[in-house]
């Protein structure tokens, strides 16, 4: 060990006296920056790089620098050592932290691996290989969830069921048509939370406290190691940026918005009244009084959970709102709200096996999309084909449904002579055309219900998840 005693604080030198105790407590950032540690490892050993190339260190101050982060990575990985840097005595931060580590391990050295840097980079770059590293975890697991979608969806087959407008019975879909929906939704996911990765895979190392680092440090080199496109364009912007994490945050509550939105529609499938779907046991729970109940507690739990989502997003937009450039502390409180959505990932994780182990109650789907007149919008095209203007088959229509609810009939079961009633235009071929399969199969669009339209899309949603899935790897690979 040096002879160099390593200052009681990174900043101690201009002050005489010492901190209020509570002040101190109340402001180290360390009780939760601690799980920037791998970050902050992978960022200084790609700093140690820049240094050894500026001629700063030697080879073998690098090679001991390198060799003590990674153990000091190696010690805190377990739960135990996790509690070590989590409740550590007298470190502000994982930067302050790492440092005294290496200074306890390899004496003077240790203290050059600040030269050329600030804490206001070194954070700046923790939390954007922070959060690429989240989104990745993120689009893997939306990537697992879409595929148990059209799994479900594959093993539906031919199954009907009701779409709503306005929560009222519209047109008969086919239920991989209804579950394909939510993997369109997952598929945006994904593509914004790319879009923000792709955005903040810049690296900030060389930008200094704010004007640049004093030394002529080749940026390019911590930016390559690091897996980063290439050294931020400006160091003002690069140290007081966090819109890399309110970008995430929103992201992620669109994402919650869409978990919401199934797990609001499977709570009332699996209701009595609807009774479209059986809750899996595996993911519900009882009553503590009524014996007879089998509760969507998970669902109820997702859909509860976008609040906290987009109250971590609320929270990091208030916190930039106003703030001068570039560095301030209150930059600090930007990291909790990040770090509070680690559950997402996991959470999706949950939604994907429950929708595997979901179970559709056909016949009950089936009985609700062929009843309620939900041909109507067939019969009406049936009647433009025959040459009948749209508005007006709509009304004729209309005037045939009244006349229906009325008898107590559904529309094909109206003799031709009723029918007639409401234009001439009817004849025999109209009972083939309001058949399910024929309501089903007029939507013969791209996007549409038809089955020959909700096959080919099954193949497509497939093939998009491939890719994706095929892309976060690479991205993990680069970024390893």
């Amino acid at each position: 060990m040096s002879n160099e005693q390593q200052p009681v604080k990174m900043w101690s030198g201009r002050f005489r006296e010492p901190l209020d105790a509570e002040f101190e407590q109340w402001q180290r950032s360390i009780v939760f920056d601690w799980l920037l540690l791998e970050q902050e490892v992978a960022a200084s050993k790609a700093h140690a790089s820049a240094l050894l190339s500026a001629g700063i260190l030697s080879e073998c101050e690098t090679t001991e620098l390198r060799a003590a982060l990674d153990a000091i990575g190696a010690d805190q990985a377990s739960d135990a050592g996790k509690a070590v840097v989590r409740n550590h005595p007298s470190a502000e931060d994982i930067h302050h932290f790492v440092e005294l580590s290496l200074v306890e391990r390899i004496g003077s050295v240790g203290l050059k691996l600040h030269t050329g840097r600030s804490r206001n980079e070194q954070i700046a770059t923790d939390l954007r290989l922070y959060v690429r590293g989240q989104i990745e975890f993120v689009i893997q697991s939306l990537a697992a969830w879409a595929r148990a979608l059209v799994e479900k969806a594959r093993a539906a087959g031919d199954a009907v069921m009701p779409s709503y407008t306005h929560l009222q019975r519209a047109e008969p879909v086919l239920v991989a048509h209804w579950l394909l929906a939510y993997v369109e939704m997952l598929l945006r996911d994904a593509g914004r939370l790319r879009d923000c990765a792709a955005r903040l895979n810049y690296c900030p190392l060389g930008s200094g406290a704010v004007a640049g680092a004093t030394l002529a440090l080749d940026r390019t080199i911590a930016a390559r190691e690091l897996g980063f496109t290439a050294p931020t364009a400006n160091s003002i912007d690069a140290t007081s940026d966090r819109d890399f994490i309110l970008e995430y945050l929103q992201a992620l509550t669109v994402v919650g918005l869409h978990l919401s939105r199934f797990a609001e529609e499977i709570t009332l499938f699996a209701t009595a009244e609807f009774g479209f779907v059986t809750l899996p046991e595996a993911f519900s729970t009882g009553s503590s009084a009524m014996p007879q109940k089998k509760n969507p507690d998970l669902t109820e739990l997702i859909r509860a959970k976008v609040g906290r989502i987009h109250g971590a997003a609320e929270a990091v937009t208030l916190q930039l709102k106003g703030l001068p450039l570039a560095y301030n502390k209150d930059m600090q409180e930007t990291q909790e709200p990040a770090f509070s959505v680690e559950f997402v990932a996991p959470m999706l994780a949950l939604i994907a096996r429950f929708t595997a182990a979901l179970q559709f109650n056909r016949e009950r789907m089936s009985a609700a999309a062929e009843s309620g007149y939900l041909n109507a919008m067939a019969a009406a095209t049936y009647l433009v084909h025959k040459g009948v203007p749209f508005r007006t088959a709509h009304e004729k229509i209309g005037n045939a449904v009244r006349f229906a609810i009325e008898k107590g009939a559904e529309l094909g079961e109206l003799s031709l002579d009723e029918l007639r009633q409401f234009g001439e235009e009817f004849a025999e071929d109209f009972y083939a055309s309001v058949t399910i399969t024929a309501t089903l199969d007029c939507h013969d669009v791209i996007g549409g219900t038809a089955r020959e339209q909700v096959r080919k899309a099954l193949a497509d949603a497939s093939a998009r998840i491939d890719a994706l899935v095929a892309l976060a790897q690479e991205a993990v690979h680069a970024g390893a």
